[in-house]
């Protein structure tokens, strides 16, 4: 089983469907918890690190064999706690870094939360020292974006992710900092490559759940 950690429920039918599209049989957990981003925009993602070790400790007890935080304002303080879960945490937008680092030096970072910005841009920063390749970061708040998808308008919050994604000329990748941006990834008509989180980070997540000591098998395996 996989736990995924997540401050929307919004997030919850999007990995359903993921998980039924790409990893039939892996069984999810969601643990949805919006006050952990509210705390953390108010008092900075550290104040809620007690918060979510308690949320992977629970996690683990009930068998999860990994947990997937989805939310980028609190990711770096899950995986960092890690150690008192006892089993992986993983952020979602990790692998989509990655991706980005590989996809050129170029990077432009989109976030409709301006407490998604400053983690994100570190974490490619992360991945770029360990793939030892040069980037240059850039990072744009999409203005209007949130308050949409707060008054629950999914089609406007996508649209205008879109539009700020298609005004982007002078970059060889453009990354969506949040999973709930990633609707506007089929919008956009740009033709720089646009990065979202979920699908590549359920991927690793699956993968981390199939590789655990504890003997979580891989659907259709003996």
């Amino acid at each position: 089983m996989l736990a995924l950690l997540h401050t929307s429920s919004v997030h919850v039918p999007v990995f359903d469907a993921l998980r039924d599209a790409a990893h039939p049989g892996l069984v999810l957990r969601h643990h949805v918890d919006a006050e952990l981003l509210d705390r953390a925009r108010r008092e900075g993602p550290q104040a809620v690190t007690d918060a979510i070790r308690a949320v992977l400790r629970k996690a683990a007890a009930e068998g999860a064999r990994a947990v997937l935080c989805t939310c980028s304002t609190i990711g770096a303080v899950a995986e960092s706690a890690a150690g008192d879960a006892g089993v992986p945490v993983l952020r979602v937008d990790r692998p989509m870094a990655a991706a980005a680092v590989a996809a050129g030096p170029r990077v432009v970072v989109l976030g409709a939360l301006r407490s998604t910005l400053e983690p994100t841009a570190a974490l490619i920063g992360e991945e770029a020292r360990r793939a030892g390749r040069p980037v240059e970061v850039r990072t744009l708040l999409v203005d209007g974006a949130w308050s949409r998808f707060e008054a629950g308008d999914t089609e406007g919050f996508a649209r205008v992710v879109a539009e700020a994604a298609d005004a982007v000329t002078d970059a060889d990748v453009i990354v969506l900092a949040q999973a709930s941006m990633a609707p506007a990834r089929e919008r956009a008509g740009t033709a720089v490559p646009v990065l979202a989180s979920p699908a590549l980070g359920l991927a690793a997540a699956a993968e981390a759940a199939y590789a655990s000591p504890f003997g979580v098998r891989r659907p259709g395996t003996r």
